[in-house]
């Protein structure tokens, strides 16, 4: 179903105050005196926490899907959204009602007041609060960002730590080396716990190591699935993720519960996270999306590319960047020559422009062009081309460019 910016039907403006409004706020001990006055929902339920730079999102798909397919019950938290607030909360695969999603946000304002809670903590908890009320064996925690003040390190039972690459983003409050980005990701990892993670850069393993052995926990490094694994995300990216959710699957049976190599195959394969390397359509064209919005993602975007293009063919690229990220890095590593790249906003967030980035990026300059929105750059694109297919670009930087191209109707499902 389309929905509109303005459709009520999605509304929780009265429960959760805007994003800009409160900025970044990183406290665990606010979630912990939170969730300790409703006597720690879910404390008995173990959970599988999520870390990451890039592919956590996915991870934690794999994860869940894998969980349904055997059979087992499993909370999922994930963000940010596409489109509703509700793809935040599952249930075996199935996101929370919008009526019930406020009813648990009004059930929690007093509390969010009492301890000053942010919009993505006030989440956290409705979520916990939510799985407390079903009978569930297993949850999976996508950390929002960092991990060490992170809401849902604030869930005590972590008996399993899935981390996905991990690179430069959110350097403002993350820190501006790797070192200090990984440290506060591996910060996640508590006494005793089974670690699972991609390969990583040299600095980012050193800490996961280290904090692995300070904190008695096991360390288990993945390599990327073989081809004669089917994977409902597309990509060759997602081979790696997957050999982390596979690994964190199988683990759980060491962990009291009961899961097969098929049933792990047919997670997989049955897992769907949209907005990832995902093509849509626009009236009768495709497009290309993808959430890219760092350079580690834009460098594996890149790669991704030969999927699709052959060397030397020139690629459109429809991009909004928020201002706080990479652009300059992502276009390095994004364009080629003969390339063609839109800038546009990012709705409702202040974004990059084209003239800030001919500025920083001189050798770009003649690449970039500026335009007021994706539908425009697309409409221009088919009278170009009226006579012949239009070329497929790809638009990407940042997933709430494309949750408002869904919202808004522009793109739809293949």
């Amino acid at each position: 179903m389309t929905r509109s910016k303005a459709d009520p039907i999605d509304e929780l403006a009265d429960l959760i105050s805007p994003f800009e409004q409160r900025g970044m706020d990183l406290s665990l001990e606010r979630m912990q005196r939170a969730l300790s006055d409703l006597a720690n929902p879910c404390v008995d339920v173990p959970a599988v926490q999520v870390v990451g730079t890039n592919g956590k999102g996915s991870i934690a798909c794999m994860i869940h899907s894998g969980l349904t397919a055997a059979g087992l019950n499993s909370g999922l938290t994930t963000s940010p959204h596409l489109i509703s607030w509700c793809e935040r909360i599952c249930i075996n695969k199935q996101p929370i009602e919008l009526p019930q999603l406020r009813q648990r946000l009004k059930q929690l304002q007093a509390l969010a007041r009492q301890h000053n809670l942010t919009p993505f903590e006030q989440l956290i908890t409705a979520a916990l609060v939510h799985f407390e009320a079903n009978a569930l064996d297993w949850l999976v925690l996508e950390a929002g960002l960092g991990g060490r003040l992170d809401a849902t390190t604030a869930h005590p039972n972590r008996p399993l730590i899935a981390i996905g690459s991990i690179g430069m983003d959110h350097c403002e409050h993350l820190g501006h080396s790797l070192t200090a980005i990984s440290s506060e990701k591996a910060a996640v990892i508590g006494p005793g716990a089974h670690v699972v993670s991609a390969p990583q850069h040299e600095a980012v393993a050193q800490v996961l190591e280290e904090r692995s052995q300070e904190m008695g926990a096991t360390l288990e490094w993945v390599e990327p699935l073989s081809e004669d694994w089917e994977l409902g995300l597309a990509g060759h990216l997602q081979r790696r993720n997957g050999a982390v959710a596979r690994a964190a699957l199988r683990r759980m049976n060491a962990l009291g519960s009961s899961i097969s190599e098929a049933q792990i195959r047919q997670g997989l394969a049955q897992a769907r996270w949209p907005g990832r390397l995902q093509t849509l359509q626009w009236k009768h064209h495709s497009v290309r999306v993808d959430g890219a919005h760092n350079p580690d993602a834009a460098q594996q975007l890149a790669l991704e590319r030969g999927g699709w293009s052959q060397p030397g063919h020139q690629q459109i690229w429809i991009l909004g960047i928020q201002r706080h990220k990479q652009a300059p890095e992502m276009l390095n590593l994004l364009l080629e020559p003969d390339d063609e790249a839109w800038i546009v906003p990012v709705p409702g967030h202040l974004s990059w422009t084209a003239d800030m980035l001919n500025e920083i990026c001189p050798r770009h300059a003649q690449q970039l062009r500026s335009a007021s929105s994706v539908e425009n750059v697309l409409i221009s694109l088919s009278k170009k081309t009226a006579n012949r297919p239009m070329p497929t670009p790809v638009i990407a930087g940042s997933l709430y460019l494309i949750g408002a191209l869904l919202a808004e109707g522009v793109l739809k499902e293949a």
